[in-house]
Formats: C-alpha cells, sequence, structure tokens
C-alpha cells in the first residue's frame, strides 16, 4: 500500500507546481464512488468537475473503448473514421444545429474548443469593423492565452501580459449588453450558468436579450456550454432551456466520460466562417476519443439521464434546503449543477470537513461550495450525500 507520505512526496518533487498538492492518491471507481491508495471509500458528488458523466467504469464506456483500441486508436487528420462522423452527427442533432446547416469541429479540451471559438469569431469581421469582442466578467474560458484573455478574471490573466486584444469585459447585466453590443462586436461569449465562479445564474431574459441584440447586429452568440453541457443541467444543452438559437457552442467535460474531446459546435452561417488550413488538431476527433464519446451520448439518450438530472437536481436542492444549518444560504443552478451559497467564508473549512466525511465537492470560491455528481446519481447515492453532507455542516462552529 502507498502512503499518504509517499505519494506526495513523489508528487511534489516531479509534477510542477501549477495546482497544490493533491486531496488524495485514487487507485480506482465504480459507479459514483472512488477509493484512494488506503482503501477509503468516498462518494464522488464533483465526477471529476462535472466531466465524469457515467460515474466510474461505466459498462457502456468499457466496452466501447475495449473494442476501440484494439482496432483504431488514432489517424490523423488526412482520414476520418466511423465513430467521428457518427459522432458529429450525434452533436448536430442533438444541440438542433443539423436543420440549419450546422458544423462540427474536434478538438481535446474545453479550453481547445473556446480557442477555435476565438478564431472563429475573428473570422467575423468581412469589413474590418468588427474588431470587439465582449466576454462576462468573472467567468471562465479556460487557461491557454486565447482562452484566458476571454476569461474574466484579472487574477488568473495579469501575469501574462500582454494579452491578444480586443476583448472587453462587461458584468452580466441586461443594461450592460445594451451599452456594449453594437456593429462593431464581432461576437459574445457567455456562460449560460457561471460555473467556477461558484455556480452563478444569468439574470431572467439576459441569454434572450443577448440572442436579439447579436442577431440584430451581427455579431456571432458564442455559449461555453462546457460545463453546461450534455445534460448536466436537466437538457441536453442549458441553452435549450431559454429557447434561443446560438451561432455556436463549444463543449468539453462531460462528452466522452472521462476521455479528453472537445468540441465547437456552429449553427447556421457561422459554420461556413473557417476555411481550409485556417485551425486543425492532431489528435482532434480521433476515432478513441469519438467513440467513447458515441458510448457516452447514446447511454445518456437511453437510459433518460438528461430527465434524471432534472429530477435528482430537485431532490438535491430540497435536501440542501432542508438542512438545519445556518451556514446554507442558498441553493443556485440547475439539474445536476448546483452552487451552495454561504453565509459565511468558510467553504474551505467546509470542503475539508465533507472529505474527512468520506465526500468529495468543491469549494469554487470562499463562500461557494460546488456539486456535479455524475448524471446516473439515484436515491441511494442522494441519501449518502445527504449523511455525509450534513455531517460535514454540523461540524463546523457557527458564528
Amino acid at each position: 500500500m502507498t502512503t499518504n507520505a509517499q505519494w506526495t512526496e513523489r508528487f511534489d518533487a516531479t509534477l510542477m507546481k501549477t495546482i497544490s498538492t493533491p486531496q488524495a492518491l485514487l487507485t480506482r471507481g465504480e459507479g459514483c464512488y472512488v477509493w484512494d491508495s488506503e482503501g477509503i471509500r468516498y462518494l464522488d458528488f464533483l465526477a471529476g468537475i462535472a466531466v465524469n458523466s457515467l460515474g466510474h467504469a461505466h459498462p457502456a464506456l468499457v466496452a466501447a473503448v475495449t473494442e476501440q483500441v484494439s482496432t483504431l486508436v488514432h489517424v490523423s487528420n488526412y482520414f476520418s473514421t466511423q465513430p467521428q462522423l457518427d459522432l458529429a452527427e450525434r452533436l448536430l442533432r442533438l444541440t438542433g444545429a443539423r436543420d440549419g446547416g450546422g458544423r462540427v469541429y474536434f478538438c481535446n479540451s474545453g479550453t481547445e474548443a473556446n480557442e477555435a471559438a476565438f478564431k472563429l469569431a475573428r473570422l467575423n469581421n468581412p469589413n474590418g469593423s468588427r474588431t470587439r469582442i465582449i466576454a462576462m466578467t468573472n467567468s471562465f474560458h479556460g487557461r491557454t492565452m486565447g482562452a484566458m484573455t476571454l476569461t474574466g478574471k484579472p487574477a488568473m490573466s495579469d501575469p501574462f501580459v500582454p494579452l491578444p486584444g480586443g476583448v472587453e469585459h462587461i458584468d452580466s447585466t441586461i443594461e450592460a449588453l445594451d451599452a456594449a453590443i453594437d456593429d462593431s462586436v464581432a461576437a459574445v461569449f457567455i456562460e449560460p450558468i457561471k460555473g467556477e465562479a461558484g455556480v452563478l445564474e444569468l439574470p431572467e431574459g439576459f441569454l434572450r436579450h443577448a440572442r436579439e441584440l447579436t442577431e440584430r447586429c451581427g455579431a456571432l452568440l458564442v455559449l461555453d456550454e462546457i460545463q453546461t453541457g450534455v445534460g448536466r443541467t436537466g437538457e441536453w444543452f442549458a441553452y435549450q432551456h431559454e429557447g434561443v438559437v446560438p451561432d455556436a457552442i463549444t463543449l468539453a467535460k462531460g462528452l466522452a466520460g472521462g476521455i479528453p474531446i472537445g468540441a465547437l459546435v456552429t449553427f447556421g452561417w457561422a459554420s461556413d466562417l473557417f476555411s481550409k488550413g485556417q485551425h486543425g488538431s492532431t489528435f482532434g476527433g480521433n476515432p478513441f476519443a469519438t467513440s467513447a464519446a458515441n458510448a457516452v451520448l447514446e447511454h445518456i439518450e437511453t437510459a433518460g439521464l438528461v430527465e434524471n438530472a432534472a429530477r435528482r437536481g430537485a431532490q438535491l436542492r430540497e435536501i440542501i434546503l432542508g438542512f438545519d444549518s445556518p451556514l446554507v444560504s442558498e441553493v443556485r443552478g440547475r439539474g445536476l449543477l448546483i452552487g451552495i451559497g454561504l453565509e459565511q467564508p468558510v467553504a474551505a473549512q467546509l470542503h475539508a470537513a465533507a472529505f474527512r466525511e468520506g465526500l468529495i465537492v468543491n469549494a469554487p470560491n470562499e463562500s461557494s461550495i460546488r456539486i456535479a455528481p455524475p448524471l446516473i446519481v439515484g436515491d441511494a447515492e442522494i441519501d449518502d450525500f445527504a449523511r455525509r453532507f450534513g455531517a460535514a455542516l454540523e461540524s463546523l462552529p457557527t458564528q
């Protein structure tokens, strides 16, 4: 058995100092549970930050990748494969982009999907007058230079200036939209729910108003569905709650249940902006990743897991609001992307207390807890969450 002291020493000696020392050395998972190197079992209510849609070691994913790895894992983009074509067609159908001549670009992560969308936005400038891109304050779109430029968190980007130009950040209000959007805007980037900010919802009517303004001005409406997509919010994609049709969406996280993949999906006229040679990826859309994504999406659809996300999310909200704790102030989000607002800045302490109780959640900031369990979650796991999280709440002193 590998002890905590042994693996943390190895980690600190070999890995880049871009993250803190991890909480545990995980060795296996099954369903909504994982085990560490000391044999301790944890209820995983973070799912790899909304990635493990089907939990851990799901038979549908295991079977798909086992079969695919024995035939083709990778081919260059000089070739296509059946899983790639199947996934592109599936995404166009699920997003509603198929009927408008939509297209799909495959990459390897959410950050890469947003980089592709950033370049797409630059191409929406036929006369040289659309020089502005609008994004939201306190948003998160990734950590590469382009995606970080879109991200509205100066603490992340300040050490890396100068950044690519032309991006402006506005508050997520309808008034700010009205003031910012005109014919000089090439694109507006929006998270339907700000996940990394603590699962913050947009104001009522915000997306619909953004759609009206961008359509009127000829700007692209680009929705970052990396955390909210693939059934997470109780619809396949969060924009479907609002009845809007974007020009482009970016996807990753839950798309292949833990196998790295990302996608940019375009709708209508936005699908004609890229031309040959303007973007590409060596690994993007390879048969291994796309076969995994096909298996995940097929199971989500046939097993009714989008509906399960809506139903189980409602259960969890009721449980969380029912805790007799002065620490819980509100519950935010949709479906199985939930933010718990705290009355005091004790999220780090509550996160640590939950981990001691064998529960994996996340503290994205000092006053919020984020939970995002696998879409397969059921009554037994929700009851287990209630017991463990309730115990964690009770263990914290209140002022």
